[in-house]
């Protein structure tokens, strides 16, 4: 098949949390050839920018070119407008559509497979498929987990083929025969994930293929701790030493097969969302932190609550409230966490709280105005609220090490611009990756964390992958750092189309060839 000359199909290829570094040190080695092909007729790039602050909503931005400032999703979990509930969040809550969204009048054909917190969009020439082999780290019913289909038929044409969609529940206190279990599955998945693909696509002709391969994602979770450098080099060697590679090999091989099946003179681009490295889980250093320093109350009842989860986290140990949670489906876990933040808190004497994570914390200043009983006031007071709260944080210190325990605190409103955050968090706090922090040392308290129910001992970096090759880039070798904002507008550039004024990033000039 041949393109049309003037404006070539463009596919993108992704991995779900694909290690920019691990893609470039294999690729270079001659492990995933698919990738090192486009590498070296091509340019390759690092993505970068306020957008890779948090794992969750960088799919949104990458393929919407919309900031997480505007669309609004940052975590698996965030403040329910106009309350102090947290709820469960997914890429059904982001504002923000893909950039594909607006070819619906363009008489283009799009194939759209599998793509993270990416929905089908109505009114499109081709396929969308959604959820079909997603990473969602647990079996939720949730409806932005299902699988969905546009058209609608197309769902009940791969479950007959293909049969049902196919999960991962990530494990991260597992035994090595479960993991060498969860690798051949995942070898599996990957082999199978191609064969759809390859079926999909079949003999026709498609302006835009988008296809995400998320098992990197769950792989390199799941097999973090038996790489090489884990455990200070320390690890021992098994059969899953390079469990986490051979996974991106298996994608990278069926890369190729599906690039064999399209256009020669395609426009092809691999992206990765973010990457990993050594983290552990950091979920009551910030809540210590906002309660011991005075800037979130605790309510001050003179009688002790007979509430049941009050009555529960009395009379249970903390280890065994951890233990029988592991027990509790995610949904029950949501809802006991939310109930937990909503009540445990005096609100009318808040300054500023802690919004439950895992790693990057997130604190969001009690505005009036913003939060139902907010009582700082926008202006100075907030910005003097911020500086404290800045001030107090760079005082935090490992006593393990001697040195600081945060890594950087990020204002929002410095990041993205704007004005006030509406749905985001006013500080995004870093901390130090490197070992458990259970305990972390300010000069007027000493924060103590318990041992978190979910210890995973890895989290997601702040950059992704990029590599371009085709007759449209002309961009060699390494790039550099490129912005995640400006993959959208270079993604409608290479397909002939204009930007709309609601995307603010730019065409990566040092890529396209003159467009734009």
């Amino acid at each position: 098949m041949i393109a049309d000359v003037d404006n070539p199909p463009l596919v993108i290829l992704g991995l779900d949390a694909g290690d920019p570094d691990f893609i470039v040190r294999w690729a270079q080695e001659g492990y995933l050839p698919t990738i090192a092909s486009i590498m070296d007729r091509g340019c390759w790039a690092k993505t970068s920018g306020p957008e890779l602050i948090s794992e969750q909503g960088v799919w949104v931005s990458l393929f919407s070119g919309i900031s997480r400032n505007q669309h609004g999703y940052y975590y698996l979990r965030q403040l329910k407008s106009g309350t102090y509930d947290v709820e469960p969040t997914t890429g059904l809550d982001a504002r923000a559509l893909p950039f594909w969204a607006d070819l619906a009048r363009r008489d283009k054909k799009v194939a759209i497979i599998d793509v993270p917190d990416v929905y089908p969009v109505a009114g499109l020439s081709g396929i969308q498929l959604a959820n079909w082999a997603p990473h969602i780290g647990w079996v939720s019913k949730h409806p932005a987990f299902a699988a969905t289909a546009e058209p609608a038929r197309l769902l009940a044409e791969v479950r007959e083929i293909f049969g049902p969609q196919m999960h991962f529940v990530e494990k991260h206190n597992s035994r090595v025969e479960e993991d060498k279990l969860a690798y051949q599955g995942l070898l599996a998945r990957i082999e199978k994930k191609g064969r759809l693909c390859r079926k999909l696509l079949g003999p026709d002709h498609f302006d835009l293929v988008v296809v995400v391969f998320s098992e990197s994602h769950a792989a390199g979770h799941q097999f973090w701790k038996y790489r090489p450098q884990a455990q200070g080099g320390t690890a021992t060697a098994n059969e899953l030493t390079h469990s986490i590679r051979e996974v991106y090999q298996a994608i990278d091989r069926q890369m190729g097969l599906i690039l064999a099946g399209l256009p020669s003179d395609a426009n092809v681009l691999v992206a990765s969302s973010v990457g990993l490295e050594d983290y552990y889980p950091t979920v009551g250093l910030m809540e210590a932190f906002c309660r011991q320093l005075g800037y979130q109350d605790s309510p001050k009842s003179t009688t002790l609550s007979l509430k049941p989860m009050a009555l529960l986290r009395r009379m249970v140990p903390a280890a065994w409230r951890i233990a029988l949670s592991r027990h509790l489906p995610r949904d029950t876990r949501e809802r006991l966490l939310a109930s937990q933040f909503r009540d445990s808190t005096n609100w009318e004497n808040t300054t500023a709280f802690a919004i439950p994570s895992f790693y990057t914390s997130f604190v969001r200043i009690n505005l009036r105005g913003r939060e139902p009983q907010g009582i700082v006031e926008p202006g100075t007071e907030y910005e003097t609220i911020l500086d404290r709260l800045e001030g107090d944080i760079m005082q935090l210190v490992n006593p393990h090490t001697g040195g600081s325990a945060v890594k950087q605190v990020r204002r929002t409103m410095e990041v993205f611009g704007g004005g006030l955050p509406v749905s985001l968090p006013d500080l995004f706090i870093e901390w130090k990756p490197g070992h458990v922090l259970n305990r972390v040392v300010h000069p007027r308290a000493e924060l103590v964390q318990e041992e978190p129910e979910f210890l995973r001992v890895s989290d997601h970096s702040d950059h992704g992958f990029l590599a371009a090759a085709g007759p449209s880039i002309r961009g060699r070798g390494a790039l550099g750092d490129v912005s995640l904002l400006d993959l959208a507008p270079t993604f409608l550039s290479l397909m002939g189309e204009s930007q709309p004024e609601k995307l603010k990033g730019k065409v990566i000039k040092a890529l396209t060839a003159g467009r734009g």
